[in-house]
């Protein structure tokens, strides 16, 4: 990934070419919530297929040199409301908020942070923490009226949540220039409330999932009796979940609705800390694959107070963690590699009231399985493939995506160089051939280089143009996206050539 660019930059290339829009934007948008456009689906929907394709379908070699035995469900996001007392979030799954009384903003308020003069007196300025702007507007704020060259270090910046109370009256918000403004940090509630059937009411509540892994605990002894699998197995799950985030902020990195790719890992407790290695080192490996740069990526293992409530102390979390224009030069969670215990097995069998173990025939052992959970934001993958990709570059369109080909949304496009002169028809030809295997995209409007610049605002990996010499002696120009070198190749060959390009890493 390049550092030569802002978020701003990536953000309007997805908006001009299709990737990423806002949500309603026709009526002014709502914060934390996008769509994705008709190339960001494919982006997102070719890292979701190869994700399920290596977990499930063609799952890793496993510690016996065996492959692992890994099912998938699709589970409901809406469950009983028994089920998130159970899991420990309806009571648990809070963020401390601030509210700003003049601007009506709300902030959660372990991302604040003030700066203040180096002696503690005088006015302290809050800005979002890992905001560029809101952390310059803070500064220059500070410097203006407290008479501190804010480029000396003549300042000290804390988090919000470790000032006394008594002294927010002298905190400026970040989207104000008055003090005392922001109310005392109280529990905010990451649920999304809604009602089931027509009557509403509280006796009606249930909730919209904060994520996904509760219905595969909920699934555990139907997939035990109905699927023949033996402990050590897994079981995978795709879908959306939804947490009401106080701030939703970074493009798509922290919204309101977002898609996790989850493996639910049960083993023997004796054989946890083995497959908790495991999964580290392979789920890192896997975002290499498909195409994330080793200098951008980074394990990192929680701290004890970072751990979620089901977390198992002694094991904790492991974050891989992504290098983002705007965490840089530090990093973002990417994906999370938890052992949680039994915790949640146990929980659901102590609400229920129903049986949920294990029973080893070889061993005459009937036990709670552990869980190793490899957790993965699919939104924040494909968030991160953008970022990867973004290449500045001094050819016509000033900027090329680098996807790797095998998650790039469009493999291919065809062009005739002139639209008469039987180019269209051999190109409509091989066109046809060619989308049989792979989404491609014929395009004859305007130039050639235009066309180009399209194709590489889109991540387009090759180029096949049809053009006079076509028609003399049947062979076609290649034209490869990173390099924008040529080569010509017989037309006959190009639907193998392509298949050669793409065969799966």
């Amino acid at each position: 990934m390049s550092n030569n660019f802002s978020m701003e930059d990536l953000v309007s290339l997805c908006k001009r070419r299709g990737f990423i829009f806002p949500a309603s934007e026709i009526y002014g948008g709502i914060n934390g919530f996008w769509d994705y456009g008709p190339l960001g689906t494919e982006l997102k929907n070719n890292l979701r297929d190869a994700w399920w394709h290596d977990t499930v379908h063609c799952p890793p070699i496993g510690l016996d040199g065996e492959p692992l035995s890994i099912v998938g469900i699709d589970s409901s996001i809406i469950q009983n409301p028994k089920v998130w007392e159970a899991s420990g979030h309806v009571g648990g799954f809070n963020d401390p908020m601030v509210d700003c009384r003049e601007t009506k903003s709300r902030y959660r308020a372990d991302h604040l942070q003030v700066i203040a003069n180096a002696n503690g007196e005088g006015r302290m300025y809050a800005f979002i923490e890992g905001d560029e702007e809101s952390e310059d507007r803070a500064r220059k704020l500070l410097a203006k009226y407290e008479k501190v060259d804010a480029l000396d270090d003549a300042y000290t910046t804390s988090l919000l949540t470790e000032l006394p109370t008594d002294v927010f009256e002298r905190v400026v918000g970040p989207d104000t220039k008055e003090v005392g403004t922001l109310t005392e940090p109280r529990q905010f509630s990451l649920m999304f409330d809604t009602t089931v059937g027509a009557t509403g009411g509280d006796e009606n509540k249930a909730y919209l999932r904060p994520e996904t892994a509760q219905g595969i605990f909920l699934n555990f002894m139907n997939v035990v009796d109905t699927m023949r699998v033996k402990v050590p197995f897994g079981i995978a799950q795709i879908g959306k979940a939804f947490r009401n985030e106080v701030t939703p902020r970074n493009f798509i990195f922290r919204s309101r609705e977002f898609e996790q790719m989850e493996i639910e890992w049960f083993c023997h407790e004796d054989e946890a800390q083995q497959w908790y290695e495991f999964w580290c080192e392979y789920r890192k490996n896997w975002w290499q694959k498909m195409g994330l740069s080793t200098e951008n990526l980074q394990m990192r293992q929680h701290d004890s107070d970072e751990l979620a409530h089901y977390a198992k102390e002694g094991y904790g979390t492991f974050d891989i963690e992504y290098k983002f224009p705007f965490t840089a030069p530090g990093f973002g969670e990417l994906e999370g590699v938890t052992h949680r215990g039994n915790y949640d097995l146990s929980r659901h069998a102590e609400f229920s009231g129903k049986k949920i173990n294990y029973f080893d025939q070889q061993k005459n052992e009937r036990y709670t399985p552990h869980v190793i959970e490899p957790s993965a934001g699919l939104s924040r993958g494909t968030l991160a493939l953008l970022c990867e990709a973004y290449t500045p570059d001094d050819r016509p369109s000033k900027v090329f995506m680098k996807f790797n080909p095998h998650v790039a949304p469009i493999k291919a496009a065809i062009f005739p160089l002139v639209n008469k002169n039987g180019m269209p028809e051999i190109a409509t030809k091989l066109h046809e051939d060619m989308r049989k295997k792979h989404v491609v995209q014929y395009d004859a409007k305007q130039s050639i280089g235009k066309r180009y610049a399209r194709m590489d605002e889109a991540g387009t990996p090759y180029c096949f143009v049809i053009d006079g010499e076509t028609l003399e002696d049947n062979t076609i120009t290649v034209r490869d996206r990173d390099t924008t070198t040529q080569e010509r190749i017989n037309v006959d060959q190009a639907v193998a050539y392509l298949d050669d390009k793409l065969n799966p890493v």
